[in-house]
Formats: structure tokens, sequence, C-alpha cells
């Protein structure tokens, strides 16, 4: 019956989360039409983010949103370990940013759709130098008074772990002068399990916003070096929030209580004895 009840769950969340992007990414290509500035994109987004949180039962907890300034730009560099890290910011964050995202997700039906509309960048990481243009492009936008946020491990790290950073996000910081915030999130590659579509309902995916790094102290030459000290900040802030977790906390959700009922519970218990 508990495989029964996840799977139920599991086909219930994705049709929502199916009806969800298909309704906001055409409300965003149709109000493109008469918004060019990117707000309007930017709404649909927030609350497709919010929609498919509430459908898959994850829960959000930031902190550091006071180190993040609506009237200056800035780069944020965020680790990547699964869909729902882009659901967290989306809802979570008071600013308007746009993505820098690799090429293939912009052939994605109707969110690739949205994304073309909404001024994204894409970055064509098998080609150097079109991965160079987008560098160029997203630079004039920043300094524009643009925001924008990265994932620089390029891809998803499929257990949470910090993995290698690529340097584009690094090259285009420099590049612009604009502080760099590094951004930390804990828990979302808990709620599709790996390899598998399964939801697990009850998740807290915790984010934690650092303070600016000010670049001026860099020079064009010592990207390996910010890197590595992006790296060490981020880090250190994985540790820091995943030990928060509490070993009973996802079955504090009523779907998830209604999956697995009280067994969890009492197991974990134990287990923190």
């Amino acid at each position: 019956m508990e495989k029964f009840k996840a799977r139920l769950f599991t086909i219930w969340c994705w049709a929502g989360c199916s009806l969800s992007t298909a309704f906001w990414a055409t409300a965003s290509i149709l109000g493109s039409i008469f918004s060019g500035s990117g707000r309007l994109q930017h709404y649909c987004m927030r609350r497709w983010s919010k929609d498919n949180l509430w459908l898959s039962r994850a829960h959000v907890e930031i902190e550091g949103l006071e180190n993040l300034d609506s009237e200056r730009p800035v780069i944020l560099v965020a680790n990547h370990s699964g869909l729902h890290d882009i659901l967290s910011l989306a809802a979570s964050l008071p600013i308007q940013f746009r993505w820098i995202a690799k090429k293939s997700l912009f052939r994605v039906p109707f969110m690739g759709w949205h994304m073309h509309r909404s001024g994204y960048i894409a970055i064509d990481r098998d080609n150097p130098r079109e991965t160079a243009k987008s560098i160029v492009r997203a630079a004039g936008e920043i300094r524009n008074g643009v925001s924008a946020i990265i994932f620089p491990e390029g891809t998803r790290s499929q257990t949470g772990t910090l993995g290698k950073f690529y340097s584009g996000a690094f090259t285009l910081a420099l590049r612009t002068g604009v502080p760099l915030v590094p951004v930390t999130i804990e828990g979302s590659y808990r709620v599709i399990v790996p390899t598998t579509m399964q939801v697990n309902p009850g998740v807290i995916i915790r984010v934690k916003i650092g303070a600016p790094i000010d670049l001026t102290p860099y020079g064009r030459g010592e990207k390996n070096q910010l890197m590595e000290d992006v790296f060490q900040v981020m880090s250190r802030d994985l540790e820091e929030l995943r030990a928060r977790k509490k070993a009973d906390e996802e079955s504090r959700d009523a779907i998830s209580r209604w999956i697995h009922g009280t067994k969890n519970r009492r197991q974990s218990l134990v287990d923190t004895r």
C-alpha cells in the first residue's frame, strides 16, 4: 500500500506540474507581446515555482535576504542538485533576475519558449566561441542593471555534494565587476529520487544567501583564486545547512504521513536517541 500511495502522489504531482508549466509558460509568452521588460515573465516564473513547490510538498527556508540589494545588480552563483533549486530561488528571491543556463534547456517545450521570451542567456558549453559571445552579451545586460543567476557546477549533483566549478560564471563576474553573491542550497536532491521520477513529499529545502563578494581585490588573472574562495564559502555553508536537518522532519508533512504512516517518525525518534 505504501508503494501504491507513493506512486499515486508522484503521478498527481507530475500531472499538476505539467499543467502548471503549460499554463504559466503560455501566459508568459503571450504577455511578452505586450511587455518587453521581462517583469511580467518574471512574475509568471515566480507563480509557476510556487505552484510546483506546493504540488511536490517541498518547503523552503531561506536566510540572508538582507544581502540582496534590489537597486544594484549582482551575479548569484548557486550549487545545483535538483530541479527544486530553480523553484526555490525563483519563488523566494525578492529581486528581478535572469537565468544564465545551458543552451539545451531552451529547446524544452513551454519552458524553453518562456526562457527565450524572458531574455534568459544561453550558454553553449560545447562551443567555446559561442560561450565567449554569451559571456560578453550577459556582461552587457548585467552592467545595464540586470542581476543574473548561474550554476557554476554546470550540471546537477545526484547526492547534494558540491561539484567542480566551471570558470564561466567567474569570468563573467570579473568582466562586469559587480558583486558576486554565493547562494548555497541543501535538500533539493531529496525531493525527486535520483534516476527515478518518484517525488518525496515533505522535504525542507534550506537556502543561505552569503554576503556579496567585492571583486575589487581580484585582477583579471585571479579567476582561479576567486573560484577557490567561493567554493570554500559554499562548502562551509553547505555543511552548516546539512547539519540542521532533523531525522524526522519530512514526516511532519501530512502527505508524507499519509504515504508512510507513523513508522518513519517512530524510527527517526529511535535513531536520534
